[in-house]
């Protein structure tokens, strides 16, 4: 385990693509000690020239595998 707090902080990964749809980077952030995905796409406008769109969702539950092929009920 780690001594490092993660709390309030996250990070982005460029993405590989398969859609021009999908996010140009993902990666996990923490807030107020939830884990929450961060997606964000590359964009620019006249305006405001480059600029990165952002969205955020609840992180997806790590599903653990079971050892015992016993049903649990």
């Amino acid at each position: 385990m780690s001594d490092y707090d993660n709390t309030n902080r996250g990070a982005l990964f460029k993405n590989d693509k398969e859609k021009e749809s999908q996010p140009d980077f993902r990666g996990p952030i923490n807030i107020d000690g939830k884990d929450y995905q961060l997606s964000a796409w590359s964009k620019s406008s006249d305006r405001a020239g480059k600029y990165l769109s952002l969205a955020i969702q609840p992180a997806k539950a790590k599903v653990e595998a079971s050892s015992s092929s016993e049903a649990p009920f």
